[in-house]
């Protein structure tokens, strides 16, 4: 009788990709329709949800680590998308958050069109090609055009969360090698 194999069965890119997407943003770590009257509003609000399960964490400390990283230059991605993100001390593991807001605020972006699709995320303070992988993941879902489209039309937190998983996955199924 051959010998069965023990090895993990082979997990494909795409599913990789969206298994990832949902270690870093979790369910609750989704708002739509939130109301920011600027950008430095949507990143106090980016701040409480980052640290929404981090207990050891301050909203302030988080909101200071992005307001940091933004004068260091923009962090929008144009066409109405950004990606402020920053690095945290005594993490271990990257966080982050979407917000869609329910109307667009100037972020500053060199396009010049203001935005209202924002992902929100915090390293650890030293970053690895983990890190880095992330990174690259979130700005290249947040570069699918169609996926943002189809971010701006969902009206609900679970949906936007839903529709962000299953639009990661085909973005990677087109764009992944």
């Amino acid at each position: 009788m051959p010998a069965r194999s023990t090895a993990a069965p082979a997990v494909s890119a795409p599913n990789l990709i969206t298994m990832t997407l949902q270690e870093i943003i979790k369910p609750d770590g989704v708002l739509c329709n939130a109301s920011a009257r600027s950008k430095k509003h949507c990143l106090e609000i980016l701040s409480e949800l980052l640290i929404r399960n981090k207990p050891d964490l301050a909203s302030d400390d988080i909101f200071e680590c992005l307001i940091s990283r933004e004068r260091l230059g923009c962090t929008s991605l144009d066409k109405g998308a950004a990606f402020p993100h920053c690095r945290v001390a005594g993490i271990e593991n990257s966080t982050a958050v979407l917000i869609k807001l329910s109307e667009p605020v100037e972020f500053d972006s060199p396009d010049g069109e203001p935005v209202d699709i924002v992902l929100g995320m915090m390293l650890p303070e030293n970053i690895d090609e983990s890190h880095r992988a992330e990174i690259k993941l979130i700005t290249d879902v947040l570069a699918d055009q169609g996926l943002r489209a189809q971010l701006r039309e969902m009206n609900s937190s679970s949906d936007l969360y839903d529709a962000l998983i299953s639009g990661a996955k085909t973005t990677c199924q087109a764009n992944c090698a």
